[in-house]
């Protein structure tokens, strides 16, 4: 959809790169739109934007008016509908059923803060179309980081955290059924959150020793919510309970160490921290994907377990020569030569024709893969 700067609301999500006079993009796409940005885009007389026709609260995103093609392909779109009637999930894309997901997350959670009991078939219902979806296409699982903002990001976290755990369950071979049951796992993990103190969740600021004491409670209280659910296996019971546990005992809410970990926990514990990591949160700025899995490789050796730690790292780093990426300087170039061994840093010929190679250049990495 494209729309003018005029028709922009804050939550708006940027799908295409808004280049002016500049070498530089005035606003990169997978921004997703705050008032300065409408500022911006208005003083470098940007005519128009490309933007997803659903908000990132999954809301639908509609301007008062729209550029005509754009109207135009609607309306035939609508023709096509009225002539061959369709349930209206059946165009959805991928980011559609994430935002919807995200958006009956919201709902789902403000029930649990009003005391309601947690209702798996509501989860189920959303979440499985969801997960269907992403293992026809698990590439698109490592964007979903772009889609989240402050005010969502607990909401997008679940559902994210369900996604990243059901691929590092497939690519581990684990069977269908299981599969689901690590995804719900990782979803429930953090509903226990929706009995911790509003002020907390919505602070601002970083929280101090005693906020974080009641942060770090949230494990048992998710456990708490499911812990008499029939409809629930004792694994996914003790792998939410225990998300948060270290191989090295260092961990909480008991300190539990290696094998005494349930093994669904220990793929929750990486999908968590990686996109804990990677999103916009109230006191802490996203970081790159490729930044992240090298800090998580590097600096929680002996703390999360190696062999999900490995094949996550595959997962995301899946190139091949000719791969299109964007560095952490704005520059942008293809992939002509990865090295298994340092996979995050490959040699990357520039637009310019310099090819650099990562590996020499510590403050220098991969930004994003452009599609």
């Amino acid at each position: 959809m494209r729309v003018h700067p005029d028709e922009l609301v804050s939550g708006c999500l940027i799908t295409k790169d808004v280049m002016g006079q500049t070498l530089q993009p005035i606003v990169p796409r997978n921004t997703v739109v705050k008032d300065i940005h409408i500022t911006v885009l208005k003083k470098f007389l940007i005519d128009e934007v490309s933007v997803s026709p659903k908000l990132v609260n999954g809301e639908p995103f509609q301007p008062e008016s729209v550029i005509e093609d754009e109207q135009e392909k609607k309306q035939e779109k609508e023709k096509e509908k009225q002539s061959s009637p369709k349930r209206e999930q059946d165009d959805w894309s991928f980011i559609d059923y994430y935002l919807h997901s995200a958006k009956q997350t919201k709902a789902l959670f403000e029930d649990w803060q009003a005391g309601s009991p947690v209702d798996i078939v509501k989860i189920r219902d959303h979440l499985i179309p969801l997960i269907k979806i992403a293992e026809q296409s698990p590439e698109l699982v490592f964007s979903v980081h772009h889609y989240s903002n402050k005010e969502m990001y607990l909401y997008h976290h679940m559902v994210t955290m369900a996604l990243l755990a059901n691929l590092l369950a497939y690519k581990m071979d684990y069977k269908r059924g299981e599969r689901f049951q690590v995804a719900l796992s990782a979803y429930l993990s953090d509903a226990g959150m929706a009995k911790v103190d509003r002020k907390i969740l919505e602070k601002t600021s970083p929280l101090n020793s005693q906020e974080f004491s009641e942060v770090k409670k949230h494990p048992i209280y998710s456990y708490r919510m499911i812990e008499n659910l029939s409809t629930l296996t004792n694994a996914v019971k003790l792998s939410v309970l225990q998300h948060h546990e270290r191989l090295d005992g260092s961990g909480y809410p008991m300190g539990l160490k290696d094998n005494r970990i349930h093994p669904f926990a220990k793929i929750i514990a990486v999908a968590d921290m990686f996109h804990a990591m990677t999103s916009e949160r109230n006191y802490r700025s996203k970081q790159s994907p490729f930044k992240v899995i090298e800090e998580i490789h590097h600096y929680q050796f002996g703390k999360l377990d190696p062999d999900t730690v490995q094949v996550f790292i595959n997962s995301l780093t899946n190139f091949s020569n000719g791969t299109r990426v964007q560095l952490s300087d704005h520059s942008k170039g293809e992939i002509v030569f990865i090295d298994r061994k340092n996979p995050t840093r490959p040699m990357v010929k520039l637009e310019n024709g310099t090819i650099i190679d990562l590996k020499q250049q510590s403050d220098l990495y991969i930004e994003d893969i452009i599609t």
